[in-house]
């Protein structure tokens, strides 16, 4: 398999998951909010990425083309 055709595929998946997961990426980080000697006191704050659906139909297209274009070469 060729490198052109390896980006191909990963464009594919890449899109495809993106419209799998709707867009959303959402994960959770642990915030310090106060810390007086041996006492602490954490947050757990959740944060989303919002990914555009059009995001991941550009990938499924441009490895879908990438793939035609790496199938006509050989």
């Amino acid at each position: 398999m060729n490198q052109l055709r390896i980006i191909a595929l990963g464009l594919i998946i890449l899109g495809i998951v993106a419209f799998a997961y709707q867009g959303f990426i959402t994960f959770t980080t642990r915030e310090k909010i106060l810390e007086a000697g041996p006492i602490q006191v954490t947050a757990e704050k959740t944060t989303h990425i919002s990914l555009p659906p059009a995001l991941g139909a550009l990938a499924l297209a441009g490895g879908v083309t990438l793939l035609v274009v790496s199938i006509k070469k050989a």
